[in-house]
């Protein structure tokens, strides 16, 4: 990398000066809420019911979750605005239903996992697009008797996700390293990272002890279409440990 490039570009877009566009927008925000809150964000609260509704009468197999999240360790209350669908009844994963809308109906998920798909709703939604949402749910469903089963994801247990900490994070991964396959890393000491999206909670950490549980739980979940953009072989054919 040419560095003089690299900071030639950084001096085109830093200043020691506030970003007044910035700080404009912000304000104007501001004042919108204070105004018009209470109507942008009622309306967007009852939209989202509405499609909650429409979504569980009109799909089959979908389950919207709403009360059963509740009261689960951390869990306080909800986002109303987010839209949580469990869709393993229908034989497909979350993974599938995902790419099979973003592909064949444009209508992106805020979040994919193996049995669920998550819409996020906002003031900005009308609806125009919780009809489209909808309407592309129902030809996903359609479309869903013809996916093939997806794999299965080998969830490890609470116990088995707490991995032991057998060395510093920092000597881990600043210390001599090396790659090997990944069948044999169970029992090697991890020198990267590993977070599984969703939900982005690393469960890999430098100098944690690598376990069977933990690798089959990842490994399986590439499979079936689980992003784990910090893994240096995002495959997981391969895992960086300890040397």
């Amino acid at each position: 990398m040419d560095q003089d490039r690299l900071s030639a570009c950084a001096d085109l877009l830093m200043t020691t000066s506030p970003n007044v566009l910035v700080y404009t927008a912000i304000d104007g925000w501001r004042r919108q809420m204070v105004q018009h809150g209470h109507e942008l964000m009622g309306a967007a609260l009852e939209l989202a019911d509405r499609t909650r509704r429409d979504i569980e009468q009109q799909i089959d197999g979908i389950e919207v979750l709403d009360d059963e999240l509740l009261g689960v360790q951390a869990s306080h209350d909800l986002d109303r605005l987010q839209i949580m669908m469990d869709v393993s009844a229908t034989g497909t994963s979350g993974y599938q239903a995902g790419d099979w809308l973003r592909e064949y109906c444009q209508v992106d998920m805020g979040m994919t996992d193996h049995r669920r798909i998550l819409a996020t709703m906002s003031f900005a939604d009308g609806a125009d697009t919780a009809g489209r949402l909808l309407h592309a749910l129902s030809l996903w469903r359609k479309a869903a008797a013809d996916f093939e089963r997806p794999p299965r994801v080998e969830l490890p247990t609470p116990a088995e996700l707490e991995l032991e900490t057998v060395a510093s994070p920092r000597d881990a991964f600043f210390g001599p390293v090396e790659k090997v396959p990944a069948e044999q890393a169970a029992g090697r000491i991890s020198a990267e990272q590993l977070t599984p999206y969703p939900p982005g909670i690393p469960a890999v950490v430098p100098g944690e002890l690598i376990n069977e549980a933990v690798l089959d739980y990842l490994r399986t979940g590439v499979e079936a279409g689980m992003n784990v953009p910090d893994a240096a072989d995002p495959q997981l054919r391969t895992v960086r440990v300890t040397a």
